[in-house]
């Protein structure tokens, strides 16, 4: 008897185009993803702070986006919704940070791979968290590569990449996930300085100081992103060798925004708005630049589309292919349909009370980003002080606590010479306004024009002149969430509170919410059990 294994496969590779020697011919499929880099950084979109001429080629030769934006603004929910297709807040435990990735929400790699595709990453797939609690084999980006040997002054990456095309069988269709480690944190100090930058090239969002040191430090992320693309670019190389390059779907970006105060693990422009270009062969006219709204989720329809497999039917993917914009000849706005796009996050790291996370929800459209925080009372960037050493009794309450340093806070924010910066002026008035933007408490709407005020500085809501603008983006963003399932609107929204953070934990006082009402304290077990006691 044929095992149903078997006969699954079958069927799905009965549908792949064949070429008359028998050869699959659908596409290969190469994304690139840098880790923490907001979209202005790229010199195809006129940065002067970096040079990313294999970022520029991809645009060049085919499509640079300038509106496209991840699914949340930190790295494991964002990877999440890339792999799946489906929004965070469709994801249970995988659409927080650090948790759990449950195996029935399927992955394009594990369809690709069944369909007959040669799958596979390198770096970092999906991540942080564990992927094997609830019975997951492998991680959900597909089989691990690492480099077998490394020519002199060459890539990790690009070795890695290497061997996963030397291990696949002749003619057999290709989809490979590359996952940098830059930009992210820590930097070696000064490297871009170090590397021939200079501080007048450095490009300071407005919602930073201008000072020296925060200059040097955003070199040194600018450094961090130049070596990503010169990985990427090596990959490249590769494919262009093996006359693969333009049989290839080629997409480069990043998970979420650059690692600084205001950015990454935010829903403001810095923390979501990401760098794309796509390039695919001869599809469509180069050298083009859309204006569209686009999403990771419509990412992944696309690779389904491209690859010509099915997407799962239970839990379907909610973006929207963009092979029709892939083909077209036109710039700017090529799909009028795509009016706006969505972002969330719950918890980040561990840093506040009981590990509790800060919920958002955002609708961007052309001109507007429209944000909801769902707990106000909630530090934004973390509590401003952790506890160096903490006993809790059996019902939880604080038995002994010893207050850390008062730097030892604000754990939202990656550790940096920028924020040490804020923290160690905030007495200086000018530089007070800037740690506030990051860390002070948030009103439950926020409402910024991003064509006037990019930086999100000037929040519209509650203007007068803005209420019917933000009466109908609630309305929108209200509705989309409805209609698809998310627990903040249609059911118990602290569920996110019960799926457990599996790294380091921090222990937080209890803030005055929490004493003066007891009773909207999440009950989490998981948390309790891990209490340090007596």
């Amino acid at each position: 008897m044929v095992p149903h294994r078997t006969i699954f496969f079958l069927i799905l590779l009965s549908g792949c185009p064949r070429t008359a020697h028998g050869a699959d011919s659908r596409p290969n499929i190469l994304i690139a993803i840098s880790d923490d880099q907001s979209w202005p950084h790229a010199s195809a979109y006129g940065s002067k702070m970096v040079k990313t001429p294999a970022f520029d080629r991809i645009a060049r030769e085919g499509i640079l986006f300038t509106q496209a934006f991840c699914p949340s603004p930190g790295c494991s929910p964002s990877r999440a919704a890339l792999l799946t297709g489906r929004n965070t807040w469709q994801l249970e435990h995988a659409g927080t940070h650090g948790s759990w990735f449950d195996p029935k929400y399927a992955t394009y790699p594990e369809r690709l791979a069944a369909s007959g595709y040669w799958t596979g990453y390198t770096g970092k797939g999906w991540g942080p968290g564990d992927f094997t609690h609830l019975g997951r084999k492998k991680n959900p980006a597909g089989n691990h590569f690492k480099a077998q040997s490394l020519p002199a002054g060459g890539s990790y990456y690009a070795a890695a990449f290497e061997t996963f095309l030397s291990q696949r069988s002749t003619g057999q269709p290709f989809c490979f996930w590359f996952g940098s480690s830059d930009a992210h944190r820590g930097y070696k100090l000064g490297s871009g300085l170090e590397h021939g930058k200079r501080l007048e090239n450095a490009e300071v969002p407005p919602f930073l100081p201008d000072v020296a040191e925060i200059r040097a430090d955003l070199l040194d992320y600018a450094f961090e992103v130049e070596r990503f693309d010169r990985d990427f670019g090596k990959m490249v190389a590769l494919l262009e060798r093996a006359g693969e390059l333009d049989n290839t779907l080629v997409i480069v970006t990043s998970d979420n925004g650059m690692p600084f105060p205001r950015a990454k693990a935010n829903c403001y422009e810095y923390g979501i708005h990401m760098p794309l270009a796509i390039r695919w062969g001869k599809h469509g006219a180069a050298g083009r630049v859309v204006d569209d709204l686009v999403g990771f989720t419509d990412l992944t329809a696309t690779i389904y589309e491209v690859a010509g497999v099915q997407p799962p039917k239970l839990y379907p993917v909610m973006g929207n292919s963009l092979v029709k914009i892939l083909n077209s000849p036109r710039s700017g706005i090529v799909e009028p349909g795509r009016t706006a796009v969505f972002a969330a996050r719950e918890r980040h790291s561990s840093s506040r009370f009981n590990s509790l996370g800060y919920p958002q929800r955002a609708i961007r459209t052309r001109q507007y980003l429209y944000i909801l925080n769902f707990k106000p009372e909630r530090w934004p960037a973390g509590g401003p002080r952790k506890f160096a050493k903490v006993v809790y009794s059996s019902n939880n309450e604080i038995l002994e606590g010893e207050l850390a340093a008062s730097t030892e806070g604000y754990y939202d924010i990656d550790a940096s010479p920028t924020l040490t910066y804020l923290r160690k002026h905030h007495d200086d008035p000018t530089v007070k306004r800037y740690l506030d933007l990051a860390v002070r408490k948030r009103p439950a709407e926020e409402l910024y024009d991003v064509i006037q005020d990019p930086g999100c500085l000037v929040n519209l809501a509650g203007r007068p002149r803005f209420a019917t603008i933000q009466a109908d983006l609630n309305k929108r963003l209200i509705y989309t969430l409805r209609n698809t399932g998310d627990p903040r609107i249609v059911g118990d929204g602290d569920v996110w509170e019960t799926y457990p953070r599996m790294g380091k934990l921090r222990w937080f006082p209890k803030p005055d919410w929490a004493r003066q009402h007891p009773d909207t304290v999440p009950t989490q077990a998981w948390l309790d059990a891990r209490r340090p006691r007596s």
